[in-house]
């Protein structure tokens, strides 16, 4: 299997095929974080959101595809997986939901500092020290696989029977 692809850029290496050990410690700290946010006791649905926002700030079209399918087998919805990146302007989210999303955006860009500190101070009046450390790691682990797959550019491949199959 090749570990590169073609693009207008030139050659991109995959980066879990080029360097696999280093992606399976990832891949590991994706499996610590996930049993970390259930043991806290956040549900797989908002953990799903979190990675497709985190995914969607991140243009990792790779990630929304994949988090996209198990947000919606995890009880998501279209309508609000439709206007997540609007999240803030629609009563679509409970606090918790919107707790999560705010401190999982200020992870992503973390060099907006009063934006972590409104994040912070809205996710304690809602979320346990856990959640919020779990949501945190949750947002922080997602990027990091946001950036091998933009780095690598994986491809998108549609759907079985869906729209561009076959």
């Amino acid at each position: 299997m090749t570990t590169t692809t073609e693009t207008e850029a030139g050659r991109r290496v995959f980066l879990d095929k080029q360097h696999p050990v280093a992606y399976r410690a990832l891949v590991a700290t994706s499996e610590a974080v996930k049993a970390a946010a259930a043991e806290a006791g956040l549900t797989r649905r908002l953990v799903e959101l979190v990675n497709v926002r985190v995914s969607q700030l991140n243009a990792c079209a790779y990630c929304l595809g994949l988090h996209t399918a198990v947000a919606l087998r995890a009880g998501e919805t279209t309508q609000r997986l439709g206007v997540l990146p609007a999240w803030r302007d629609t009563e679509l989210f409970d606090p918790r939901e919107r707790a999560a999303l705010a401190l999982a955006e200020a992870a992503t860009r973390p060099q907006d500092a009063g934006a972590q500190d409104s994040a912070y101070r809205a996710a304690r009046a809602v979320l346990s020290e856990d959640e919020i450390s779990a949501v945190v790691w949750v947002a922080i682990t997602i990027n990091a696989f946001n950036r091998v797959s933009v780095m690598s550019k994986h491809p998108v491949r549609p759907a079985a029977g869906g729209p561009g199959a076959g």
